[in-house]
């Protein structure tokens, strides 16, 4: 895979692709997935995840993986609060320290409507805005795995209008026979979002990529050229 991208790459395209290497969480944790991305960290690797069956296999299992590539100043996102509530979440944050959430649906249970008729954020959802945690939505994969009942009632409005830092995303595209183009699509269909909704969920995703400053900032640069 990394010599397709470097094979794209010299061809000249304006497409960045990396890679995350993934570890599956209901397997028998090892760090061996974390060293291989630590190994291809300057070759197209831009971090680490952990997916698969959420409930029943928590964040903390792979713990020794995430302090490893903390200790080597690399980057990592845990899927929770899709198929488990916000436990799952907080564990992934408070414990392990990532530096995104796959999914994070169930930061909902956190937020309330306050009797004057604002929202009241507890204290670790507060926590998790304070710190622009990214919360990686991906809104068809949720319906589809009963995490959201419809487009029109996913709580990525909800959380966008508090400006939480959330970005959207595919999930699986094969799965969910979807592409980013089509969730952006749903979403403006759901909420009448415009093109400037777009741009500023993809600042989001600009802002928290796994890339080095600068490459983050000339990917703001070129969204904000459209404006």
């Amino acid at each position: 895979m990394a010599e397709g991208m470097q094979a794209c790459a010299r061809r000249g395209t304006d497409i960045i692709v990396r890679q995350l290497i993934t570890a599956m969480r209901h397997l028998v944790p090892t760090r061996d997935m974390a060293d291989l991305a630590l190994r291809y960290h300057d070759d197209g690797v831009a971090g680490f995840d952990i997916a698969g069956a959420e409930k029943g296999f928590p964040p903390a299992r792979f713990i020794e993986s995430f302090w490893h590539l903390r200790r080597n100043n690399a980057y990592y996102t845990i899927h929770a609060g899709e198929a488990d509530g916000l436990s799952s979440i907080e564990e992934a944050v408070q414990l392990c320290a990532a530096n995104r959430i796959g999914h994070g649906v169930a930061i909902m249970d956190d937020i309330r409507p306050a009797e004057c008729g604002a929202t009241q954020l507890g204290d670790f959802a507060a926590y998790v805005r304070n710190e622009r945690i990214c919360l990686e939505m991906c809104p068809s994969s949720n319906v589809h795995t009963g995490a959201a009942a419809s487009i029109p009632e996913h709580p990525i409005a909800v959380l966008a209008d508090l400006d939480f830092r959330v970005t959207v995303n595919t999930d699986n595209r094969l799965m969910s026979a979807t592409t980013l183009t089509d969730e952006f699509a749903l979403l403006g269909d759901a909420f009448n979002y415009s093109i400037d909704q777009v741009r500023w969920f993809s600042r989001n995703a600009a802002k928290s990529a796994f890339a080095p400053y600068e490459m983050r900032r000339s990917l703001i640069d070129r969204i904000n050229q459209f404006d």
